[in-house]
């Protein structure tokens, strides 16, 4: 296969069906398509996914063809969430785990896990990474203790939370970027500290698993309305431009079967030409 060629399973892009759709367009104005032909290759060509179903709906037409493009996929992970007093367990739960160590490797605590009142972690070396956007809370406030030495441990918090940064950085450095933010109502509070030697620790705030697939799922229908209006606007201007073609035809072909008047150079044939008068009329 060559470079400029696309591959049959390739994922295509809207500005490919865009394309397409123009090549439909002009060979609907042209007169190569009806319009019963035009729509239903069109409908073909919104649905098409991969190169392979968009290639042979031009493939009998003029001025087909398009560029690859890089293949854009989404991994679908839902996930349930609540609200911050479901979250927030208090009472004597210590938490799922209190403590991790990374030692020339890395760890992770994720997902549905309860965060205790006190998480310490320790990082040489290596790297750890802390997410809070799915835990429960074993009380309003947590403290989340986190020494790197020439490594890094990563804490990740969902919107809403307050975190307060209190570690300290020796050739190294806490993320303060997540302090200041207001919290919601009835949120918990994420208090970093610890130690940072030739390494890092960070704070991030992201949106949960389950808020960024409805953001993806909200998207996608809107996606979807704006390809359902392209549609609509293709068929209107295809429409459009047939008529336009038909009239310009119609004209061209009236003036084709139009009677053309006789070659008179002489003016013989005119009504309005008096006779000239005969010899014998002196």
């Amino acid at each position: 296969m060559t470079d400029d060629v696309p591959a049959p399973d390739l994922r295509a892009a809207d500005a490919d069906r865009e394309r397409v759709a123009e090549i439909l367009r002009d060979a609907l104005a042209e007169g190569r398509l009806d319009m019963e032909e035009f729509e239903e290759r069109l409908d073909a060509t919104y649905k098409a996914r991969t190169y392979g179903e968009l290639t042979p709906i031009t493939r009998d037409l003029p001025g087909a063809g398009s560029a690859p493009v890089p293949a854009v996929s989404l991994t679908k992970d839902p996930a349930d969430g609540g609200g911050w007093a479901d979250r927030i367990v208090g009472g004597d739960d210590p938490g799922t785990s209190s403590w991790a160590v990374a030692v020339m490797s890395g760890f992770q605590r994720k997902g549905r896990w309860t965060a205790p009142r006190r998480f310490n972690c320790f990082a040489f070396w290596g790297g750890g990474e802390i997410d809070l956007r799915e835990a429960n809370f074993a009380d309003r406030e947590i403290v989340i203790n986190a020494v790197a030495i020439m490594g890094g441990v990563e804490v990740i918090v969902p919107p809403g939370v307050e975190v307060v940064v209190r570690g300290v950085g020796i050739m190294g450095g806490f993320d303060h970027r997540e302090e200041g933010v207001p919290a919601e109502p009835g949120a918990p509070r994420v208090v970093v500290t610890g130690l940072a030697f030739w390494g890092g620790v960070g704070v991030e705030r992201k949106l949960p698993r389950a808020e960024r697939q409805r953001l993806r799922e909200e998207r996608r229908r809107e996606k979807l309305e704006r390809k359902e209006e392209r549609r609509r606007q293709h068929l209107d201007r295809a429409e459009r431009q047939r008529q336009e073609h038909l009239e310009r035809s119609d004209r061209h072909r009236r003036e084709v079967e139009a009677p053309r008047p006789l070659h008179d150079p002489l003016d013989l044939h005119s009504p309005h030409r008096r006779p000239e008068p005969r010899p014998e009329d002196d």
